[in-house]
């Protein structure tokens, strides 16, 4: 497949279905406040953490109950005109642009924790509350929400793009990890899929099907979702290393040997120069690991006697631990600032970010190319990886006004993610299909499953109002 043009999914050759005068009234009729068609209001909605643009949505309704969602959706679909749900903005792949016009559902303001059954170890929320939020409602109950993406994102947008982060090597995505959803359809029915019971046979699981749809088969207005009792013990520790290839062949050999090491992060030696700057850290400016293990003191101690044994091996050193509860703090937001502090590294760029996702096994293969690639273009870049699964992260940071380095990192972000593909992997781990991955997906599933895509959307959604336009075109 050719490289992409650099705005080649920014506007879609599709027709832009304008909100008459009629829905607008009707939507401020039944809305009055919590309804507006401000400029600067519609730009906040209509802009992600992507390189992306696309003109704003036509008005924005901040929705605050179930009600209000099917509602909006309701008078939307009596005029066939987009809607585009809104969490918290923090998507990377252009999910939130309105590309074929449209209105904006903010679910922001339903942040309610609903019901917490500690004794079941799960918890219903609305699609507003931030994962921040969760684990705080939680935490007098000794129980923990792992899914850690790094933004404070919401449940409900995280539920919609499948999200993961730095906890999934031991505690898996949020596809492993939503038990129930409710949902509001194209026709602004509400239904509920799934139970609060940990397993179940009972026809087509469409919970799993709405997990990861990216809001284009409908508004998801309540989640459930599993938690996890907070461990006894909790250590942190980096390694540094001579090579990326080090550092990567650690990590293999460690999950290989069965090691339930909770996170698994690397650096590559550029950005931990990034997030020294950034974070006011001495970090060993080298290839890093950075890890965390979970368990009983006595597990605890056992995963970080075989992880040290192994780093060793390969050339691992200054081993460094953080035991208290603040040191662990400052290095994980250290970590989690990574792309902000490449941003400002380079001020007034923007990042093309990207993901891919391989097995553990050919991890190394893909770094490796990706690193070296990146280096020979110039173009500056950092490096983060959720390595214990394969899963890692390129952001190329260009200038927005040279179309030349905007290629450039186009050009490197095909090649990264054609290598994952013939390596067995994924287009994406993690951040979704939303605009940029269209083409991709297209080559990773194959023309018969985005015919299968199609025809779930078409049968569940026939006039294509569910944030049209995006995983795939219609």
């Amino acid at each position: 497949m050719n490289a992409p043009r650099a705005e080649s999914h920014l506007l879609p050759e599709v027709r832009t279905r304008t909100a008459p005068d009629a829905l607008l009234d009707a939507l401020r009729q039944r809305f009055v406040s919590q309804f507006s068609t401000a400029l600067v209001i519609r730009e906040q909605h209509g802009r992600d953490e992507s390189a992306l643009s696309a003109p704003p949505p036509e008005a924005v309704v901040f929705a605050q109950s179930t009600q209000d969602v099917s509602d909006a959706v309701k008078l939307a679909a009596q005029y066939q005109v987009p809607v585009i749900p809104f969490g918290i903005g923090s998507s990377l792949e252009g999910h939130l642009l309105a590309v074929q016009g449209g209105i904006s559902i903010d679910v922001s303001r339903m942040n309610q924790v609903l019901s917490i059954h500690a004794e079941d170890l799960t918890v219903t929320v609305q699609p507003g509350v931030t994962r921040k939020a969760l684990n705080e409602a939680v935490k007098s109950t000794g129980l923990f929400f792992p899914i850690d993406p790094g933004a404070d994102a919401t449940l409900g947008g995280m539920s919609a793009t499948r999200a993961s982060g730095t906890n999934a090597v031991r505690y898996g995505t949020m596809r492993e990890n939503v038990l129930a959803l409710e949902v509001v359809t194209a026709q602004g029915e509400v239904i509920r899929t799934g139970t609060r019971a940990k397993k179940s046979s009972a026809g087509y699981d469409l919970t799993r099907l709405m997990v990861g749809s990216e809001g284009t088969l409908g508004v998801i207005t309540e989640v459930t979702v599993k938690l996890y009792p907070l461990p006894e013990a909790v250590m942190a520790a980096t390694c540094s290393f001579g090579s990326v290839a080090d550092a990567v062949n650690a990590t293999i050999q460690i999950i290989q040997m069965g090691v339930p090491i909770a996170r698994c992060e690397l650096l590559d030696a550029n950005t931990v120069r990034i997030v020294n700057n950034y974070a006011k850290l001495t970090l060993p400016e080298q290839a890093m690991l950075l890890m965390e293990f979970h368990g009983s003191p006595a597990g605890v101690q056992e995963q970080v006697d075989t992880v040290q044994s192994i780093a060793s091996d390969f050339g691992g050193k200054t081993f460094e631990w953080a035991a208290t509860p603040e040191e662990r703090t400052r290095l994980w937001t250290a970590r989690h600032n990574a792309y902000f502090a490449a941003i400002q590294s380079r001020p007034g760029c923007r990042a093309i970010s990207t993901d891919t996702c391989v097995p553990i096994s050919r991890l190394a293969d893909a770094l490796l190319d990706c690193v070296s690639e990146a280096n020979a273009s110039g173009i500056p870049y950092f490096l983060v990886g959720h390595v214990g699964d394969g899963n890692f992260h390129m952001g190329y940071l260009i200038d927005p006004n040279s179309p030349t380095e905007r290629d450039t990192a186009e050009q490197l972000n095909t090649q990264l993610v054609q290598r994952a593909l013939q390596l067995g992997g994924t287009c994406t781990g993690e951040h979704g299909v939303g605009l940029h991955k269209i083409d991709f997906l297209v080559e990773e599933a194959g023309i018969g499953a985005i015919a299968m895509m199609r025809t779930i959307k078409k049968a569940l959604d026939p006039d294509n109002i569910m944030n049209p336009g995006k995983i795939f075109l219609l």
